[in-house]
């Protein structure tokens, strides 16, 4: 079934992100070193510690049907945008509908509609509370909805780990294909809760970067000035598939995902910890066939918190080496949460398949803890034969992912 560690390809992409509404968008904003992040202008801001966000650059709903939009919460609508674009890139692969899966991981599903409908039963009463609450409410909506769009009968899956969800998707996509379980997978992952209350609870948990007057600057991993993430939107899905159904149709390839690692710390609600992280690159080594010296580049995770940025650092350094370039694009989407770790995959398969790393943005005082290779002042054209894809999440998950050329 050719479910060996070179089997699995990449087919399609598909991405809505503060940098553009579609993938190809994006990542050029990425090469171009653009800055996704805006002030917050609504009212409900104007009291808040955080005024910042990476919101999407195109709304989603002006993209939908105009009564399904309704029906869906915004990271449900995220999500389906996505997934039509990677669907259409993969060029709609003709597969049997119990031989194609879906992916789709998010930290917080439907946040908005929660909120938002409570907001109305408090206020309203039950009689103006939506009879399509549970369905944009539950997390594992977005899968189901893209499941449903794609006739998708192989099995409609939700990883919810925090900022590791959409790096669990692809490593469990990666798994379905491998043990034969399907012939093509949909995976990625979405997230939308720019909303008064989780901004103001990562301002009180001091995580979240508070330049409100300079939000083109607010997000600097690995800089010294770095003061906390910034919280972000949107949704990033790719087409797998078994690398012989690929070939058998001439499927243009993007890229191998050829392994991944997932592991859990044990240790610590929300502190990052190198042992944890280590072993999930050390696994996505030995399930890939690779040493760390293959590896070219990695695409960190580095959310621009002074110790998250810190411990990472080490446990590349640990796993990989400080040979490896290494790039950040947070620093121009923010934070994307559940979307974070299938936005990172992306870039990860376009610096593959182009042989261009994007620069990290606000890299203007390096610290110098870090010892890393970090791009910066602009795209380095370089081969990238294998390049590593980590996301890590609050209750101590770890993903990462490796993608090899073609």
């Amino acid at each position: 079934m050719g479910t060996g560690i070179n089997g699995v390809v990449v087919t399609g992409l598909g991405a809505t992100t503060p940098l553009g509404g579609d993938a190809e968008a994006t990542w050029q904003a990425m090469l171009r070193g653009e800055n996704g992040i805006r002030a917050i202008e609504e009212e409900w801001a104007a009291s808040l510690p955080v005024r910042i966000a990476g919101r999407v650059r195109q709304e989603p709903a002006e993209m939908l049907d105009r009564v399904q939009a309704r029906r869906l919460d915004r990271c449900e609508q995220l999500a389906l945008v996505a997934a039509r674009e990677a669907w259409a890139d993969a060029g709609r692969p003709e597969v049997d509908p119990e031989r194609l899966a879906v992916v789709v991981g998010t930290g917080t599903g439907g946040a908005l509609t929660l909120l938002g409908q409570d907001d109305i039963l408090e206020s309203s009463g039950v009689r103006k509370v939506s009879p399509h609450t549970v369905p944009m409410l539950m997390a594992n909506g977005p899968a189901a909805w893209v499941s449903i769009e794609l006739g998708a009968r192989g099995g409609a899956h939700t990883p919810v780990s925090a900022c590791a969800s959409g790096g669990e998707a692809l490593s469990l996509a990666l798994d379905l294909i491998r043990l034969g379980r399907a012939d093509v997978v949909v995976a990625g992952g979405t997230e939308a809760c720019v909303h008064p209350l989780p901004l103001a609870g990562f301002a009180q948990a001091k995580a979240h970067s508070t330049r409100n007057d300079e939000p083109a600057a607010a997000s600097r991993p690995f800089d010294t000035g770095r003061d906390g993430f910034v919280i972000g939107e949107g949704a990033g899905l790719v087409v797998l598939e078994r690398a012989e159904f690929a070939a058998a149709r001439g499927a243009r390839v993007y890229a191998r995902l050829a392994g991944a690692g997932v592991t859990s710390d044990a240790h610590h609600i929300t502190a990052a910890h190198a042992p944890g992280q280590v072993r999930a690159i050390r696994t996505a080594l030995a399930s890939a066939g690779l040493a760390p010296a293959d590896v070219a580049l990695v695409l960190a995770h580095a959310t621009s918190t002074q110790a998250g940025d810190l411990v990472e650092a080490r446990s590349i350094a640990e796993a990989v080496g400080t040979h490896a370039a290494v790039t950040a694009t947070k620093s121009m989407t923010g934070h994307l949460f559940g979307a974070a770790g299938a936005l990172g995959a992306i870039a990860a398969v376009r610096a593959v398949y182009d042989g261009v790393v994007p620069a990290t943005r606000n890299l203007e005082s390096p610290d110098p803890e870090i010892g890393l290779d970090v791009v910066v002042g602009g795209p380095r054209r370089m081969p990238v034969p294998a390049a590593l894809a980590n996301a890590f999440g609050f209750g101590g998950h770890n993903s990462a992912l490796l993608f090899t050329s073609a």
